[in-house]
């Protein structure tokens, strides 16, 4: 019977907008989507269920305590400064209100919330795949992408991945790391020292902050022949000089 009941208020609920319905265990949850964060002015009142003589401790708008004050003599005491009174306090006892302008605090308080959310900065992880046959060129081309990762304040995951008996040589693609980590090293450092995992050897870089948003935009940095090419398909081995 309960269950039913309850299934009831919450249809009742069900069809207005100003209401979400959450069903967690066996429970219904009603929130009121206008709840607002502060009661200003009238509000307070209604909010509170309060007479207009209920005492309530009123702070000024420079921080100064006002003393207990009714409820009626605080609001047109805010309205006469041309200001809200705004409950900040509602569990105290008495509930304690500020004089404000509730309308410049908002927005002074969205705006600084902006800008600290433009000061922010997404890190994003980047990844570059190599192969312990890779080439002098693809080997340029994608340590200079991730000089470029690097230099905008992104994190670059380098992987190199092992086929067939490659799997007996990896010296080869920690070498292969460590030369790329040295490619990088104007824009960034080892996070995380290579490491295998599966039949893939993984190493993090991290950007350096002093090279971050102010670096130019990387130039193309090559390497000596000493990169591994591709004969047979099994071994890899180095080019002659």
């Amino acid at each position: 019977m309960l269950c039913v009941c309850g299934e009831l208020i919450a249809l009742r609920f069900l069809f207005c907008s100003d209401f979400n319905i959450l069903y967690t265990g066996g429970v219904f949850t009603i929130k009121n989507n206008n709840s607002k964060e502060h009661l200003v002015n009238e509000e307070i009142g209604s909010g509170l269920k309060i007479p207009s003589s209920k005492v309530l401790r009123v702070v000024g708008p420079d921080g100064e305590q006002l003393g207990l004050i009714p409820y009626a003599a605080a609001l047109n005491s805010a309205y006469d400064r041309g200001l809200d009174l705004v409950l900040i306090a509602q569990q105290a006892d008495p509930p304690v209100c500020r004089m404000m302008d509730y309308g410049r605090f908002r927005f002074e308080r969205d705006k600084k919330d902006k800008e600290t959310k433009k000061k922010q900065q997404v890190i994003e992880i980047k990844e570059i795949q190599l192969t312990c046959l890779i080439d002098v060129n693809d080997f340029n081309t994608k340590g200079n992408h991730a000089r470029r990762f690097l230099s905008e304040g992104n994190k670059v995951k380098v992987l190199v991945k092992f086929r067939g008996r490659q799997m007996a040589h990896q010296e080869i693609g920690r070498d292969l790391l460590a030369k790329f980590a040295e490619h990088c090293a104007e824009f960034g450092t080892i996070e995380k020292m290579p490491l295998m995992e599966g039949r893939q050897m993984i190493m993090f870089l991290a950007p350096i902050k002093s090279t971050v948003k102010t670096a130019p935009k990387p130039a193309a940095k090559p390497v000596e022949d000493g990169a591994s090419r591709q004969t047979d398909g099994d071994e890899p081995v180095k080019e002659q000089k």
